[in-house]
């Protein structure tokens, strides 16, 4: 394999245990987040970079997680700023197609080269390396960070061009939105039917409704406990990114409002299954 140098920018709760996955494979690796803190955790042989020049310094091949498009525009905006020609940056994010093929044009000009690689996974697979890349651009890039993409994921889908990762990811996070809404009101109607909730969630786990998804959730409802894996606010911003894209159909249209309505309720920051507690309170 190359040893090419290796960079990442954004180490919330998805990018610190991917970066760490970079680390412990052995890569020669820079990390640079905006929030210093963020940067705890890494050992010596990783640099923590003071800026993002200095981060640009120390990496061919820079990956990216980011929040959403504001986030996105701000630091690919300062990545314009510096010579990048032949870097190739990795945008891991879920951000919008049309923001992405701006970053990917925009670096186009600068000689550099984009990959949009968004996630199928959460905090979970994130920290085990088992995440499922979903990635857009050119072959030869796709080839040329896929070393990199196997030490944090198990499974890596080329698309084609710019803009169908995130396409890919939008679509499968447009039927996560729905999948979520679906488990917790049969939860709440299981419930009034006085059947005990883990017995009934280990029902559809077994059954032809069960998947990793509600699998993974299963604990969070047992334990009423909505510590963000995946946080509502991040899943209202995908749906509404695919209800932008043309998804405009029933259930989606319904569950893009109860997200709308259960993150001005103050659930935003709690996981999306948090759904729940507005639901029962509706």
């Amino acid at each position: 394999m190359n040893k090419e140098k290796i960079g990442f920018i954004g180490l919330g709760n998805m990018g610190h245990p991917m970066a760490k996955n970079l680390e412990n494979a052995g890569v020669s690796l820079s990390v640079y987040n905006r929030t210093a803190a963020r940067t705890a955790g890494f050992g010596a042989s990783t640099h923590v970079a003071e800026n993002m020049t200095d981060l640009l310094t120390h990496a061919d091949i820079v990956f990216t997680m980011l929040t959403n498009d504001e986030a996105a525009k701000a630091v690919y905006e300062q990545v314009l700023m510096h010579d990048i020609a032949g870097k190739l940056f990795v945008d891991v994010s879920t951000i919008s197609q049309d923001c992405s093929i701006h970053i990917g044009q925009a670096l186009k000009v600068k000689q550099a080269s984009l990959l949009d690689a968004p996630v199928a996974g959460s905090t979970g697979p994130a920290r085990e390396g088992t995440l499922l890349f979903m990635v857009g651009g050119d072959q030869q890039d796709v080839e040329r960070a896929r070393p990199y993409l196997e030490f944090m994921g198990k499974n890596i889908k080329y698309l084609g061009e710019n803009g169908k990762g995130l396409a890919a990811k939008i679509s499968v996070n447009y039927f996560l939105s729905i999948l979520y809404q679906g488990l917790a009101e049969m939860t709440l109607f299981a419930d009034s039917l006085g059947l005990p909730r883990e017995e009934m969630l280990d029902i559809v786990n077994a059954s032809a409704s069960g998947s990793g998804a509600t699998k993974v959730k299963t604990p969070l409802l047992i334990a009423e406990d909505f510590s963000p894996a995946f946080a509502l606010d991040l899943m209202l911003k995908d749906a509404a990114l695919a209800e932008d894209l043309g998804a405009h159909f029933p259930a989606g249209a319904a569950v893009l409002q109860t997200l709308k309505e259960a993150s001005a309720k103050g659930h935003g920051h709690e996981d999306v299954i948090s759904v729940i507690k507005y639901l029962t309170k509706k």
